[in-house]
């Protein structure tokens, strides 16, 4: 809904509104609150009219709120800014600036879904949550958004449409469940969470599971939930960056730009050796720091076989072989620090990347740009200094992938540093153009599936 109208020029654009569900959709916690107090007032007392008259205030007030909300806020395109102005009582305006935008996500809640609605939010360069929010639009003018907002951040035409899209990577869904099943974090809340419910239920002491809700809530996560979120998880390459498209109760579509992913790490846990299945977590700016424990909006890959993963990071960090970069172990006194992990710490750089890799059981090899290096830092604690060893931190944006050289000799520690810094510098002064299109040459390759 057009509001006030801008100039044509193609700067400031129709002051545009959410969808009049919006209150609807955003207020179903209130309906939910309003449910259990009224369900609360009827077990207690037969008289429910009292309880009737509270669920219904509560239920008034928080429908109105939520349509005043929906009346003050409105947004509009700016030249390369999106505005967004909200608040009833305290007026907010934020400016989004297009050029710093680093990833574009398209979230359908359950809710919204029922509805036809999604939420549009955008992630920028330095953030630490989503800059701009537009809960909740249509699913098609969401879609439309989004194409126009990474059209503009290309760079090319605002009307450009829909970029088309290659899918790479399709997870199967017994892969997904296999990987579910072969994670020791299942079975780490799975297993304590059916002996508790065999003893309540063989002592006739129900009341017990109470105390173990959050036991049962981490087993849901590592289990049930780990396959409702990467549903159907698809990964697919276009002009405007990588798309991964996931999830069944709350479907999530996120647009990674291309040349905009910091860090990655592959991981890849014991019980997945055999498969030869791996998981590829990224840093992201504007993705850095999550109230979950798995960072699932940071997850490039949640399971895949090591040659497709390579694949992808190909993809991502062109003109990079992980495999081929030369990697050092760690001096053989480290064994007094860290008596069983120093055998498989290793770190090495090729002139695009430096590589660390580690972990006996878990294995975790990190991979990051030098122009992506914001800080190079030695470190030493008192038992390294008594060994002569130090540790090298090669910092980034926030997220899941924290680059460390641990327990290399000190003499060594310090020339990674020296190197690294020099290596940086040059990758930043070599680093392509800031728009996304002027990034990309060429269709996308085929990764083999």
């Amino acid at each position: 809904m057009a509001t006030e109208e801008g100039p044509a020029d193609g700067g400031s654009r129709l002051a545009r509104r959410l969808h009049p569900l919006t209150p609807v959709a955003r207020g179903w916690k209130a309906m939910a609150v309003v449910l259990a107090i009224w369900g609360q007032h009827a077990a207690r007392s037969p008289e429910t009219r009292i309880g009737l008259a509270i669920a219904g205030a509560v239920f008034v007030a928080a429908l109105l709120w939520g349509w005043l909300s929906w009346v003050f806020t409105v947004y509009r395109i700016e030249a390369d800014d999106l505005r967004i102005d909200s608040g009833v009582l305290f007026r907010r305006t934020r400016h989004v600036h297009l050029g710093r935008l680093q990833a574009v996500d398209v979230v359908r809640p359950f809710i919204a879904r029922l509805l036809g609605l999604a939420e549009l939010k955008l992630q920028v360069a330095g953030g630490e949550s989503a800059e701009g929010s537009l809960a909740y639009l249509r699913e098609t003018d969401a879609q439309a958004l989004r194409a126009e907002l990474l059209a503009r951040a290309a760079g090319v035409r605002p009307d450009a449409g829909e970029a088309p899209e290659q899918p790479l990577v399709v997870v199967p869904m017994p892969v997904l469940i296999g990987s579910v099943l072969l994670s020791v974090g299942t079975w780490v809340f799975l297993l304590p969470s059916a002996v508790l419910v065999g003893m309540a239920v063989g002592t006739g002491n129900e009341p017990l599971l109470l105390g173990f809700v959050p036991l049962f809530i981490a087993a849901w996560q590592f289990s049930v939930g780990r396959v409702l979120r990467y549903f159907d998880f698809t990964l697919s390459e276009s002009p405007d960056g990588l798309r991964l498209a996931h999830g069944l109760i709350e479907h999530r579509h996120q647009t990674v730009p291309p040349g905009r992913v910091q860090a990655v790490r592959i991981v890849q846990p014991l019980l997945w050796r055999a498969k030869g299945w791996v998981r590829v977590e990224v840093n992201i700016a504007g993705y850095g720091k999550h109230d979950d424990h798995e960072n699932h909006e940071s997850t490039l890959l949640p399971v895949a076989p090591l040659p497709v993963a390579l694949g992808v990071l190909s993809r991502i960090l062109p003109g990079v072989d992980v495999e081929a970069v030369p990697l050092s172990r760690v001096p053989s006194r480290a064994r007094w620090h860290s008596p069983v992990r120093w055998r498989a710490m290793a770190c090495g750089a090729d002139d695009r990347v430096f590589v660390a890799r580690r972990g006996i059981l878990h294995r975790e090899t990190d991979v990051i740009p030098h122009a992506k290096v914001q800080s190079v830092r030695r470190t030493q604690g008192p038992f390294e200094r008594l060994l002569g060893l130090a540790t090298v931190h090669l910092d980034t944006t926030p997220g899941p992938v924290h680059v460390t050289a641990p327990l290399r000799d000190a003499a060594e520690a310090s020339r990674l540093v020296h190197d690294q810094a020099e290596r940086s510098r040059i990758g930043r002064r070599g680093e392509g153009p800031h728009r996304w299109s002027a990034r990309l040459g060429g269709s996308p390759a085929d990764v083999d599936r």
